[in-house]
């Protein structure tokens, strides 16, 4: 009596596995940028302001306008990411692309005095939304653009670091910032930025909703992308520039994913509560 041949089950190539995952982790968040760029609203002010409303409250009172529109972010917040666009841009111009540690001890308590600074002035402004209570000193919007400035600068100069060491086979172990006269020039170079905030011209209206903009995207991303290397185990393998082009794609999906995220549920509570979130 013959016997039925057995059943010969063809394994996939794990070489073809692998080019599909490949493939999925760049065209998924691919999509997904290119959801962001084509999708409703097409206009680059409500783009701007989708991003503004995942991590600002743009209470119209604590903005800066421009040619009649309120900025996609308010006073503080615009000179947060502005601020934190200045510091990378600077650090990157004078050659600290490959710096990972973070800044001297003096530096570094320097600025963590400019996120304290932007704390107590927060909490300070805060503190007016209730009648009656204390508070240390009327908030301004250009008290608050200017410690939201510096608590930025602040912000970038301890993440850009660590992106570096994240990314780089290279990394040297070097400061991205050096001294106090590099810190200085940031907040010079910073300060003129979101100086341009307070000017409301009608011309910068749409240059400084985009380079705010740009900062919220620059910050999110690059923390997005030290946590996509480091959970996939591909940190500290770029050698090339070519190399961070995945990093850099993932970190700026995942952003508009939170981003997304944060915009719905917002939303969502405001209408079901009636209260501004």
């Amino acid at each position: 009596m013959e016997t039925a041949p057995a059943r010969v089950v063809i394994q996939p190539k794990r070489s073809g596995i692998k080019r599909v995952l490949s493939w999925l982790s760049w065209g998924i968040p691919l999509l997904i940028v290119m959801a962001f760029v084509l999708a409703p609203p097409w206009s680059v002010l409500d783009k701007t302001r989708l991003v503004g409303y995942a991590v600002c409250h743009q209470i119209p009172e604590r903005s800066f306008f421009a040619a009649g529109e309120q900025l996609p972010l308010c006073s503080r917040c615009s000179g947060t990411f502005l601020g934190a666009l200045a510091g990378f841009v600077l650090l990157t111009a004078r050659g600290r692309r490959r710096a990972a540690n973070l800044p001297p001890l003096p530096i570094t308590i320097a600025l963590i005095g400019f996120i304290l600074a932007m704390a107590v002035d927060g909490v300070n402004s805060y503190l007016t939304f209730f009648p009656g209570a204390f508070h240390l000193y009327e908030p301004h919007n250009l008290l608050r653009l200017a410690t939201g400035t510096l608590s930025g600068l602040a912000l970038g100069n301890f993440i850009y670091p660590v992106l570096n060491y994240a990314l780089w086979r290279d990394a040297t172990e070097e400061p991205a910032l050096h001294s106090f006269k590099e810190l200085g020039l940031m907040v010079l170079v910073a300060g003129t930025l979101s100086g341009l905030v307070a000017l409301e011209l009608p011309l910068l209206l749409y240059p400084l909703a985009v380079l705010s903009t740009l900062g919220v995207l620059v910050l999110l991303g690059s923390v997005n992308a030290v946590l996509a290397l480091t959970l996939t185990r591909r940190d500290g393998r770029a050698t090339r520039w070519r190399h961070i082009a995945w990093p850099a794609l993932v970190g700026l999906a995942a952003a508009f994913v939170e981003i997304a995220v944060i915009d719905l549920a917002r939303a969502t509570l405001t209408r079901a509560l009636g209260l501004p979130f």
